[in-house]
Parts: structure tokens; C-alpha cells; sequence
């Protein structure tokens, strides 16, 4: 089963390419998917990494956790489930 990481505190030029590398040396990746800024474009400074196995994740967890990349020590963790916050409703 996969599991997914939260990758945060990246550096606006990390790209998905370069979390591609960083996690691969942990096991197969399922999914990368940096998330940006919907008018920009630009990074927010977050991502999510789906590993394809429970062990990859904690490895990957254990080795990356603190680590430095982009001049930025990274923070990697489990991610929390998503929750349903409610749409928007339109002001009219």
C-alpha cells in the first residue's frame, strides 16, 4: 500500500525533478506533486511524495528528515489525511 509523505519548508527552486532524485534513493515513487501557487505558478514551499511501500516511506523519512537541500532544511513526514473543509459557497 502506498503511503504518503508531506515534504515542507522547500525552497522556491527545489523542483519535482529534484524531490524525484532525493526520494529514489529510498524505494519507488507512486507520485510527486509540488504544490504552487494557483495565479504564480511559483512554489508554495510544499509537496507531497507517495512511496510505493510503508518501508520506503520510513526510510525515506529517517534519511531525509533534516536534511539540507536548496540551502533549506527540509521537513519530511507522514501526511495527514485530507479533510473535507467545506467548499466556498459564492457571494452573491
Amino acid at each position: 500500500m502506498a503511503t504518503n509523505l508531506y515534504v515542507g519548508n522547500l525552497s522556491y527552486d527545489t523542483t519535482e525533478d529534484t524531490l524525484r532524485a532525493l526520494f529514489a534513493e529510498y524505494g519507488q515513487i507512486e507520485s510527486v506533486n509540488l504544490i504552487t501557487d494557483r495565479y504564480t505558478g511559483r512554489s508554495r514551499g510544499f509537496a507531497f511524495v507517495e512511496m510505493s511501500t510503508e518501508e520506503a516511506a520510513q526510510e525515506a523519512i529517517g534519511g531525509l528528515n533534516g536534511k539540507t537541500v536548496d540551502a533549506r532544511e527540509i521537513r519530511v513526514d507522514k501526511a495527514k489525511p485530507k479533510t473535507d473543509r467545506g467548499g466556498r459557497r459564492p457571494r452573491w
